[in-house]
């Protein structure tokens, strides 16, 4: 941004009219939602510094693609307020329309196709055993039938690095190597908005106007309040080390994951924590 005003002397922004092709949204595919404030049913805050924000609509993205062996065409590249990647307006050949996470470098136009036969080509989507080694996926489901669940964010992929009895090793965006069944299916490509990475958000004011709340630190606060508050003047935590203000160990370093976790029997290499990935 210009630096017109001190608030947008760090801003950056990404400009959306070259990456997007600016048609409104599909309204047979919008529904309102509103916004939970960070709260269960109950009304009790579960996750911390969330409220406010501008009101959304939210697009019906389709994760399944149970539509096979039916080519469909990208009419549009769209923006979606709940999702960091962009998303496409999909018609198919027999004219159903769905929103779908297009991948990078995919433009208006352009075709995919959703089958056990389809060629190995950014966009289309076929079962893991059918993708070669060191192909780029994303949208990746975790069991058979149930839909996209890896590697959809901006710019993220995860990298098919073995196929092995009957499972597909893939390199997650983590740095965790990771046995997925191979009858599962995925998407080739990279997802895209790579560039998302780079906001710099620039004031207080953006991150309100996306419902995020002020994040006080847990040196700030009362020792009732958090296991790091408390003190005469500024001090440092006073534990060797880092914890949540439930009690748990958190980040620099240390290991999060729960010990007797479900998926604990498909990780083939653990992630690399800390700074240097």
């Amino acid at each position: 941004m210009k630096p017109v005003t001190p608030g947008t002397r760090q801003m950056t922004r990404i400009e959306y009219k070259k990456l997007l092709s600016g048609h409104r949204p599909t309204k047979s595919l919008l529904k309102g939602k509103r916004s939970t404030g960070g709260r269960n049913s109950q009304g009790r805050t579960t996750v911390r510094f969330r409220g406010g924000g501008h009101k959304r609509r939210y697009r019906a993205v389709d994760f399944h693609f149970d539509k096979k062996n039916i080519p469909a065409r990208i009419a549009t590249i769209e923006y979606d307020p709940f999702r960091s990647a962009f998303i496409g307006l999909a018609i198919y050949k027999d004219g159903e329309k769905r929103y779908v996470v297009v991948p990078r470098n995919m433009k208006v136009g352009d075709t995919f196709l959703v089958s056990d036969a389809a060629p190995v080509q950014t966009g289309n989507r076929l079962p893991l055993s059918r993708i070669p080694v060191g192909t780029f996926v994303y949208n990746i489901e975790i069991s058979p039938g149930r839909g996209g669940a890896l590697a959809r964010s901006a710019g993220n992929y995860a990298e098919v690095i073995a196929q092995d009895s009957g499972y597909t090793h893939l390199k997650m965006p983590s740095t965790e190597v990771r046995r997925v069944i191979a009858t599962a299916w995925a998407s080739i490509g990279e997802v895209s908005n790579e560039e998302h990475r780079l906001i710099s958000i620039g004031k207080a004011g953006r991150s309100r106007w996306m419902g995020r709340r002020p994040k006080v630190r847990g040196t700030a606060m009362n020792p009732v309040d958090h296991p790091h508050g408390g003190g005469e003047g500024r001090q440092g935590r006073g534990l060797r080390r880092a914890k949540t203000i439930w009690g748990k160990p958190s980040g620099k370093g240390q290991k999060t994951r729960r010990p007797k976790k479900y998926s604990n029997v498909f990780i083939v290499s653990r992630r690399r924590v800390g700074k240097r990935k």
